[in-house]
């Protein structure tokens, strides 16, 4: 017998998988529009701690999704496979009214299409990166989502010019965080000093993610420790279990005598605090963008999923703040240029070049002003409409 997924009787029944916690946060967002235009509705599917606490069911917890990059992703294939059959035969046999496959297009993008081949509506919130890198992906999106909704402006002509449904929402994000984030007052609210130099570290939301970048973002504070002898850190981690994982790595590179505070969630008041944030390449980066915080953007992969994405890059930049510009406002420092050495010197940088500073905050302010809709409302319409409501 096929588990229930939707237990409690609704008028409109809306399934989602977000799979990491950048989705998570859009997902929550996007449950709070969709009650508030339909107040009988029940959600239900693969989803996060925040859309959990407005009362989403999730089938598997959602640290199970957070898996990055293709060799990493092998050791995890037949469970994530798993996962998304069950998850399929429960939704086909509960039908809900959509489906809404939150970023994460490896493992929703086929869900979609088996769903919608079974007359499900679909929609895919979050274009993947077809501006950058496998354009030709824009038509096989739109064989498994009837809808896209897109974050960027860029995204929706791509759509139009392939005769896929597009709707440019915008980011949450950008109507969430003010134009003008007061620093001052956030260190008060985290009991820091005005007066000394802050680094928020980010080394990623998934633990694949804090094997490649925890230890190296612990050695980079030690060396600027060294530099600015009063500086204080914070690391936001998105977990409990990517929390414990970092204490692992303290203890490893025998760093407890470090000045870090650790913070479970709390990423944007970390990042408001900060005078530089360093922060793994991802969702994260336009965070900090929007909170006008100039940042050195950091990535590392395994040596053969790195070859792999490299020749299929078109853009010469990954992070999304410079996608965005269309130019280098932050550095990006990958892979093998990924040092300790060589984060904490463009850290320093950042810090001590007042110039720089304020180039990047001009930037970022104007970035922010093209993103700012009504987010959660526009991507809520798409969806009742979607669904026929």
């Amino acid at each position: 017998m096929t588990e229930k997924l939707f237990a409690r009787p609704a008028k409109l029944k809306v399934a989602m998988v977000a799979g990491e916690a950048s989705g998570d946060l859009l997902g929550a967002h996007l449950m709070d529009a969709l009650k508030a235009a339909h107040p009988d509705i029940a959600f239900a599917g693969i989803g996060g701690p925040r859309m959990l606490a407005r009362g989403f069911v999730s089938q598997v917890s959602q640290e199970r999704l957070a898996v990055r990059g293709y060799v990493e992703v092998l050791s995890r294939l037949p469970e994530l496979l798993r996962i998304r059959r069950r998850l399929r035969d429960t939704l086909l046999a509960e039908k809900p009214d959509v489906f809404i496959g939150i970023d994460a297009p490896d493992f929703n993008l086929q869900l979609e299409k088996w769903l919608k081949q079974a007359g499900i509506p679909t929609a895919h919130y979050v274009s993947p990166s077809v501006w950058a890198w496998r354009p030709e992906r824009v038509v096989k999106i739109g064989e498994s989502a009837d809808q896209v909704l897109c974050l960027f402006p860029m995204e929706k002509p791509l759509y139009d010019a392939a005769g896929v449904n597009a709707t440019f929402v915008g980011h949450p994000l950008a109507g969430e965080i003010a134009m003008q984030p007061d620093r001052e007052a956030m260190r008060d609210q985290l009991g820091l000093p005005r007066d000394v130099p802050v680094f928020a570290l980010l080394p990623g939301s998934r633990k694949s993610e804090l094997d490649y970048m925890g230890g190296l973002y612990i050695e980079t504070a030690r060396l600027l420790l060294q530099q600015f002898p009063d500086a204080q850190f914070l690391v936001p981690l998105a977990t409990r279990p990517t929390l414990d994982q970092f204490d692992r790595l303290l203890s490893e590179h025998k760093a407890w005598d470090l000045p870090i505070r650790k913070l479970i969630g709390h990423a944007q008041m970390a990042m408001i605090a900060a005078d530089v944030v360093l922060v793994t390449s991802g969702t994260a980066t336009l965070e900090v963008a929007l909170t006008k915080r100039p940042m050195v953007i950091s990535y590392k992969l395994s040596w053969l999923t790195y070859q792999l994405v490299k020749r299929k890059l078109k853009l010469p930049y990954v992070g999304l703040p410079n996608i965005l510009a269309k130019r280098f406002v932050v550095p990006e420092l990958l892979q093998h240029e990924a040092t300790p050495a060589k984060l904490a010197a463009a850290v320093a940088n950042l810090y001590q070049n007042t110039e720089a500073r304020d180039e990047v905050i001009s930037t970022f302010t104007e970035l922010h002003r093209s993103l700012q809709q009504d987010s959660a409302r526009l991507a809520a319409q798409a969806i009742l409409k979607l669904a026929a409501c």
